[in-house]
């Protein structure tokens, strides 16, 4: 079943069940305080931790901008997945075409996905590329502190040829103002400090997960990213779209959240050896 409606359904029951799910999903040894920041308490529409890849994308038309970056000829299928889906059938989505996976591993540094190690593994198991993504919340903590946290419970890099650095979501806040309440060359600083700490744990620049919209409004459309981070680019609306400033192309498009299996569904801009490469830095 695709898994997008459950999203929709927890989204709408949140404010009724919305403690249940914080303890659903809320780290082990965290307390249940710890799923809801100070600025948002009581006034967040989801709990703190139920974000994922792309939430806000829909929300404000596709993620897209215009219709002009061209992809290569051939595209290589991949999913990112999250809680929400809890057990995916990787089996499944490898016979389908599927080839490459990122996975949730934490957001801010007050959540992890408790379905991390099945998701995480599943897709290596059946011969995919693997990653670990992690959704920003530049309102709670520093970038370099939610770089560590992010590398401490899962999102780092291995050199193995099957595994992708990690990404950065930074998109839509989901709980309050589109842009955390940072200024644009807030936001960019933010930004630069979650970039500059990954490389400084992992040796790699993390790929950027975001949406032409949200940088444009929320970074100034700052292009000093584009000559060392992978853009994985989210547009819905049939094309990639105008990129980001800097970027000349996208590694990675998040082009539907509502393909088969598990909803989201992206295509790595070329083929299978192109995948391979990023994952052996």
């Amino acid at each position: 079943m695709n898994t997008r409606s459950v999203r929709h359904r927890l989204g709408l029951a949140a404010t009724l069940a919305g403690a249940l799910l914080s303890l659903a999903l809320a780290p082990t040894g965290v307390a249940n305080a710890a799923a809801q920041s100070p600025s948002t308490a009581g006034t967040a529409k989801l709990p703190r931790g139920s974000a994922y890849m792309g939430i806000g994308v829909r929300a404000h038309g596709g993620g897209g901008s215009g219709h002009t970056a061209q992809p290569l000829v051939t595209q290589t299928e991949g999913v990112d997945v999250s809680a929400y889906q809890g057990a995916v059938d990787w089996t499944t989505l490898w016979n389908s075409g599927v080839r490459w996976a990122y996975t949730k591993a934490t957001e801010g540094t007050y959540y992890t996905n408790p379905d991390f190690a099945q998701q995480y593994n599943g897709p290596y198991d059946v011969g995919m590329i693997r990653a670990a993504y992690h959704f920003a919340t530049p309102d709670t903590t520093t970038g370099a502190v939610q770089a560590d946290y992010f590398v401490d419970h899962g999102g780092g890099w291995s050199a193995d040829g099957k595994t992708l650095p990690g990404t950065l979501d930074i998109e839509w806040d989901p709980y309050g103002a589109a842009c955390y309440g940072l200024s644009q060359s807030a936001m960019v600083s933010w930004i630069w400090s979650f970039v500059d700490e990954y490389l400084n744990r992992t040796g790699r620049y993390p790929v950027i997960y975001t949406a032409t919209s949200w940088w444009t409004q929320c970074t100034g459309n700052y292009s000093g990213f584009a000559a060392n981070d992978p853009l994985w680019i989210a547009d819905y609306n049939g094309t990639p779209g105008t990129l980001p400033a800097g970027w000349g192309y996208y590694t990675m498009w998040q082009y539907t959240d509502s393909g088969p299996t598990v909803g989201d569904h992206d295509k790595f801009n070329g083929d299978i050896t192109r995948v391979q490469a990023l994952a052996l830095g």
